[in-house]
């Protein structure tokens, strides 16, 4: 599996990194990695309606901005301590493309000493509160998973800026989203020192990255550009 760069361009929408996902997908024969952050963003599901799902009122007053993907599952708030990680394979059916995908993250996060288990709905759980969501995105001869990994993320503006239903928090057993996940930087690691790859998301990102990756593609500015009008095509899916 390879690893993806692109060249040192600023920072990126949480919508070039999908648009790189497609443009990666079809170029490309190798499977593919890489790991990725946006400034503050909420994403949609493929299917969801937007008002039921997020708070428009604060992200607007709170400069979060909001886009819809191409895959199904959940609504997801991302900002610089959450790892967004894009994991491109040959086409296959969702549940092994999931389990694949799934065992190998919960494998390195288990590697790091955390109690990381799987759960029924492609979620990673650390002590049993979601670490990681993910969907799964088909494309004509490639499957995408993409998914996060929550490390430091503002867990006050994740709260105030989605609208989960009630009954999603009740079958979870919950009140409220801010009780069913956490941050792997507040793991209570007791007399035992931090692992390495836990003390810094750039850290995490880049073991992530070794744990995946057995070499790597760079991308051209010209990839850049063409990634660039991908791109512009999710504006019109909000």
């Amino acid at each position: 599996m390879k690893n993806i760069l692109i060249p040192d361009c600023g920072q990126k929408r949480l919508i070039f990194y999908l648009a790189m996902e497609d443009y990666v997908a079809s170029k490309f024969d190798d499977e593919a990695f890489f790991v990725w952050q946006s400034e503050p963003t909420v994403i949609i599901g493929r299917n969801q309606i937007l008002e039921n799902e997020v708070n428009l009122d604060y992200c607007s007053g709170n400069g979060v901005q909001v886009y819809r993907r191409r895959s199904g599952g959940g609504c997801v708030y991302s900002d610089k301590g959450n790892v967004m990680i894009s994991y491109i394979s040959r086409r296959g059916d969702v549940a092994s493309v999931f389990g694949r995908y799934l065992s190998e993250l919960t494998d390195a996060l288990c590697c790091l000493g955390l109690p990381a288990q799987r759960s029924e709905r492609n979620d990673v759980l650390v002590a049993g509160r979601k670490v990681s969501g993910n969907a799964f995105h088909q494309l004509p001869d490639r499957s995408v998973v993409h998914g996060t990994l929550l490390y430091s993320t503002d867990l006050d503006a994740l709260t105030d800026a989605l609208r989960p239903p009630v009954e999603k928090l009740q079958r979870h057993g919950v009140e409220s989203v801010r009780q069913r996940v956490c941050n792997l930087s507040g793991y209570q690691w007791g007399s035992d020192p931090v692992p390495e790859p836990l003390k810094s998301v750039e850290a995490l990102m880049g073991f992530l990255t070794a744990r995946f990756c057995d070499g790597q593609i760079v991308l051209s500015e010209e990839d850049v550009r063409k990634i660039e009008i991908i791109e512009n095509e999710y504006l019109t899916l909000i």
